[in-house]
């Protein structure tokens, strides 16, 4: 596997896992502190190993936001919508500060992406698809943040 795919793979392995929280992760996938480290290590020795697909599925289920899905659609040129809802967003008590919440969760991935692509003074074409991705969600964010404070301007 290319090392570029590895590492951007195991970079939203990680952001899975500390979205959902380490304890609460090991619980939903039925793997340990240790098990769940090693699917995220760069480490020689774990350079190989990934989260089973299955355990994948049982993380996004409580995460925030399905990070891994979202790797692997971008790395296969397709594109996810994310809606937990069956419909229309409707304005809820609070919303906006769950807004704010999330675009300062996502900006600190951005950034956390950007600092890993920098690191070597290369930026790679994963790492730029990387912070493309982080950027295009942080964009979705705002926009849905931008309604949600439309919305209570005319409410």
């Amino acid at each position: 596997m290319n090392q570029d795919i590895a590492r951007f793979l195991k970079r939203h392995t990680e952001a899975l896992v500390k979205d959902v929280g380490l304890e609460r992760a090991c619980q939903a996938s039925d793997k340990s502190k240790a098990t769940l480290g090693r699917y995220y290590s760069m480490h020689e020795e774990h350079a190989q190993r990934f989260m089973p697909i299955d355990s994948v599925v049982h993380l996004e289920r409580v995460a925030s936001y399905p990070h891994v899905t979202s790797a692997m659609a971008e790395l296969t040129g397709l594109t996810t919508s994310f809606n937990r809802n069956d419909g229309p967003a409707e304005m809820e008590v609070g919303r906006v500060n769950s807004d704010i919440a999330a675009t300062s969760r996502r900006f600190a991935m951005l950034m956390n992406a950007y600092a890993n692509a920098i690191a070597d003074k290369v930026i790679t074409r994963a790492e730029a698809n990387e912070m493309l991705a982080e950027t295009m969600e942080l964009q979705r964010i705002l926009v849905d943040m931008k309604m949600h404070l439309e919305a209570e301007g005319n409410g």
